[in-house]
């Protein structure tokens, strides 16, 4: 019990986007709520989930369990990325540039909650693609992120 407490606080959740969805039975339609939501330590872990249920709070639940089992790390170089990278997911696609300490995080939209529970400080994004969805965007983001390689030190 404790030790899910703690569980629990080890990790920040924002909900990216929630969506009223529908399905149509022959009495008509039943709606329910498709939520989105992104997980992160602020330390390198971060996951999204993606979920329906009959309610939001239902939907957010489900999410953010699902998020839980997708969490991976993020390998980082102090306050930002180790390298360019550029990754595409469905029709979104993004571009990831490290950037020098201070110089804070220039991204938007999904992309920009993404990277902040990840604990990047300093970063620039763009999305390249044209889609506004928020959750496409955002699995961009993370698609990009997996691409991230080990810093490995100068040698001298």
């Amino acid at each position: 019990m404790i030790q899910d407490l703690r569980r629990q606080e080890e990790f920040k959740d924002k909900v990216l986007d929630l969506r009223r969805v529908t399905r149509v039975v022959a009495g008509g339609k039943r709606f329910r709520f498709r939520a989105t939501v992104v997980i992160g330590d602020f330390k390198g872990r971060v996951g999204v989930g993606v979920a329906k249920g009959l309610d939001v709070q239902q939907a957010i639940a489900k999410a953010k369990a699902a998020a839980r089992k997708n969490i991976f790390y993020i390998p980082l170089k102090e306050r930002t990325i180790t390298h360019e990278v550029e990754a595409k997911f469905s029709a979104a696609r993004i571009k990831l540039k490290p950037a020098k300490e201070g110089h804070g995080m220039r991204a938007g939209g999904a992309a920009r909650t993404v990277l902040n529970l990840a604990g990047i400080k300093d970063v620039t994004a763009k999305a390249l693609g044209r889609t506004p969805n928020k959750l496409t965007n955002a699995l961009a983001t993370l698609e990009a992120l997996k691409k991230l390689k080990k810093h490995a030190a100068p040698s001298n």
